[in-house]
């Protein structure tokens, strides 16, 4: 006798089929993020490209991996119609998932630690999201996961699939955008990619296709402090952790994630936090616009792999990223009183970031 067990009734992979083509047609709706010219001496014979992921519709790089993360968690079959998505997040990934939660009219609750800023709930509420809070940042994973359980629904768990969730062969991923949009400037193939860490995810992605491509282009992590993931990698110890969260948000562990694949990576800086932030705030008058920090930790290591290779002669050109505005940070980041109050001196930074613009030179 033969038994037969059909898991999957026609209205669910109808919802699939469905769910699939939503998200799809919001990416091609949405033209891709911008590769930008940052200004510095001709003489220097060297270019530095920011790509703006602040374009996207909820204005970061996390809008990729919310896509990938929905796409994927829809493809294995663990968000079906009616399912509650839960993510431990408080920042910009918890705003992209609630965008696309919206879009598939799936509840969506993120997992945050009371302390909070009210600009990032407000920004998750108004895609309708749920904030949960918890007293302590680290419980944040235990309670997603209880909350899943609960409410027989699917944690997404950004820091543990990232680096999987994302096509990094290509199919349009943020590293096969940024070389088709360097194949017509005077250093196609660049030097060094420089990228911060959150998840890891988007340093794996990276990392791979710059092996899979066979480039000879080399990638740098820079990561904040009171983040793990510098010690971890120059250690070789993937189970060290640390006491704190990051002040520099979107990027900085105090654990090291799944997704993090130190494998792929050429080099790691660690960046004081008041770097971060004399960065943005140096920037500024150069971009016409404002930034967010981990921007700023971005450039600080796109600066200092630029001054060395001026100080080798070397011709060239370097890629970072441009993560969010800094339109979210007005009272953090921008805010000299905030600065004050977590004991930030970013003077002895500004005055190394202009003798960097006029001479080149880092030390």
């Amino acid at each position: 006798m033969t038994i037969s067990l059909d898991r999957c009734c026609g209205r669910t992979r109808d919802w699939v089929r469905e769910a699939v083509r939503i998200i799809e047609a919001d990416a091609n709706r949405s033209a891709d993020t911008h590769l930008l010219h940052f200004p510095l001496p001709l003489e220097w014979g060297i270019d530095l490209y920011l790509k703006d992921e602040s374009t996207h519709p909820t204005g970061s790089l996390k809008h990729r991996l919310a896509r990938s993360l929905f796409l994927y968690a829809i493809c294995n079959g663990w968000v079906v119609g009616g399912t509650p998505v839960i993510e431990a997040s408080s920042g910009s990934t918890a705003v992209s998932e609630a965008y696309f939660a919206r879009l598939l009219g799936l509840p969506f609750i993120a997992v945050m630690p009371r302390s909070t800023s009210p600009e990032k709930i407000a920004l998750i509420e108004r895609q309708d999201g749920r904030c949960h809070f918890v007293d302590e940042p680290g419980a944040i994973y235990d309670e997603s996961r209880r909350l899943a359980a609960e409410l027989d629904g699917h944690y997404m768990d950004q820091f543990t699939h990232a680096e999987r969730a994302t096509d990094w062969r290509g199919n349009n991923n943020i590293a096969e955008s940024i070389f088709q949009q360097m194949e017509l400037e005077a250093t196609p193939e660049p030097d060094w990619v420089v990228v911060g860490a959150g998840t890891g995810g988007t340093s794996a992605t990276i990392g791979r296709y710059i092996h899979y491509r066979r480039l000879r282009t080399r990638l740098a992590v820079v990561d904040p402090e009171h983040s793990v993931f510098f010690d971890a990698w120059r250690d070789s110890d993937p189970t060290m952790t640390g006491t704190r969260g990051s002040r520099i948000e979107g990027i900085g562990r105090p654990r090291v994630e799944p997704s993090f694949v130190g494998q792929v990576i050429d080099r790691m800086f660690k960046v004081p936090d008041a770097a971060s932030i004399a960065v943005i705030r140096h920037v500024e008058g150069v971009l016409g616009r404002r930034v967010g920090g981990s921007t700023g930790t971005n450039l600080w290591g796109a600066f200092q792999i630029i001054a060395e290779m001026r100080a080798s002669r070397v011709r060239g050109s370097v890629v970072t990223l441009l993560c969010d505005g800094g339109e979210r940070y007005a009272n953090t980041y921008y805010d000299d009183d905030w600065v004050r109050a977590q004991d930030m001196d970013l003077v002895p930074h500004l005055e190394r970031l202009t003798r960097f613009r006029t001479t080149g030179s880092w030390s």
